[in-house]
């Protein structure tokens, strides 16, 4: 499933960012790109994301990001990426995990930082390096089920 992910993450490149969107070619922010791979792969997304803000900065505690991708999404262990898995950053040590992304390309001879699809702040759905900055930051990694989770709608 992970092949027809990232099939489906790259026509979303250029998609404008536009926060807590989530429409191809209209708008999305780095969620929405998530959840609108989530709906051309299976339909119904299996729960709606809480309000967040712009920076993602909450007052709440917990790992919201985190737990509902836990939820739905079969774990990958970081020494084992493969291209369409979706990647979990924290932003900040000791910060609930506030960013995701689509793994495009695994580090190799041609380009040693691989890749990701994710919404950029300020800009649109990109493909850019997985470089150190990137990497630091890089928390939990997801493979996409097979087929849509039991208890899904």
């Amino acid at each position: 499933m992970n092949a027809s992910a990232l099939a489906e993450a790259r026509l979303w490149l250029g998609t404008p960012y536009r926060h807590q969107a989530s429409v191809r070619g209209a708008g999305c922010d780095c969620l929405g790109l998530v959840r609108g791979v989530w709906r051309a792969l299976y339909g119904v997304e299996p729960e709606a994301p809480p309000p967040y803000r712009p920076d993602w900065a909450e007052a709440g505690r917990g790992e919201p990001l985190l737990e509902a991708a836990a939820r739905w999404f079969p774990p990958r262990p970081l020494s084992g990426l493969q291209p369409g898995d979706v990647l979990l950053f924290r932003m900040q040590a000791r910060a609930p995990a506030r960013h995701c992304g689509l793994l495009s390309a695994l580090p190799d001879a041609r380009d040693p930082h691989g890749r990701m699809i994710h919404a950029y702040w300020g800009r649109a759905v990109v493909e850019s390096w997985l470089g150190a900055w990137w990497s630091r930051r890089l928390v939990a990694a997801f493979a996409w089920p097979a087929s849509q989770p039991p208890g899904a709608p």
